[in-house]
């Protein structure tokens, strides 16, 4: 494993973690966290030994804002994540490998999405639980009057983090999810994209799955019954991750 850094449009470093496990480098996944979490993920270190055992590299990289990059997480949107996943995939086309599967959780999947609508240079693509409506999410969390207040002060806690974490959000995070239309987007992606996600998720609600299988010309719902957003019932972690690995490794 050897740590790396790579930059974005506006020249900003980000963090990652790439494991060559194949060297004629054929596949390699390229794993995309969720908002607040970093390349450390529980999910992505689960992950990634499994992929490793099957010759399947893996790439695991901070968002700007998060983890090791640089950059203030308050100032992290959509546009930037977007094109954080575009400059990763790139990087990883300029070591020569050859298929390139995007991985994408939660807000990590909602930008993997955007990112897929506008590469030619993958293979396949695996979501997990991902947001496709954002608005939708921040509305079922802090209603209307929520909306309202987070705009007139123009940033405040994260919501979906710990309030001891000390993590803000500028409004400005909704103002740009708000100029996409990610069920749109996925009309454009041509590759089999499969998502997995628990039908018990009370914080992206698995119907936007259900949603958005239906907008890609390739794509499969996978249902974890029982689980919530953080898979944290009895078994439904391994049971998740079997089948994130598993339909990365059909792929191949």
């Amino acid at each position: 494993m050897e740590k790396i850094f790579f930059n974005n449009s506006k020249g900003d470093k980000l963090c990652g973690l790439l494991t060559i496990s194949d060297p004629e480098k054929d596949m390699i996944a390229i794993l995309c966290h969720g908002h607040s979490s970093s390349k450390n993920s529980k999910s992505w270190t689960a992950l990634e030994p499994i992929l490793s055992d099957k010759n399947i590299s893996v790439f695991r990289f901070d968002f700007y804002g998060n983890g090791e990059s640089e950059g203030k997480f308050e100032d992290s949107d959509l546009t930037e994540t977007t094109d954080d996943i575009l400059h990763a995939i790139d990087y990883v086309k300029s070591l020569g490998f050859k298929r390139i599967v995007l991985v994408g959780s939660s807000f990590g999947g909602l930008s993997s999405i955007l990112a897929a609508s506008k590469s030619k240079e993958l293979y396949g693509m695996v979501l997990k639980s991902p947001v496709s409506d954002y608005h939708e999410v921040d509305l079922q969390r802090l209603g209307e009057q929520g909306l309202q207040e987070w705009k007139e002060k123009g940033v405040r806690s994260y919501p979906y983090a710990d309030p001891s974490s000390g993590l803000l959000l500028n409004y400005s995070f909704v103002e740009d999810y708000l100029k996409y239309d990610v069920y749109e987007a996925a009309e454009k992606i041509e590759v089999p994209t499969l998502v997995v996600h628990g039908d018990m998720d009370t914080e992206v609600p698995f119907s936007q799955s259900e949603k958005l299988v239906k907008h890609l010309k390739q794509g499969k719902l996978i249902s974890v019954s029982g689980a919530n957003h953080w898979y944290a019932e009895e078994g439904k972690f391994d049971e998740m991750i079997k089948l994130i690995a598993d339909c990365i490794i059909k792929l191949k």
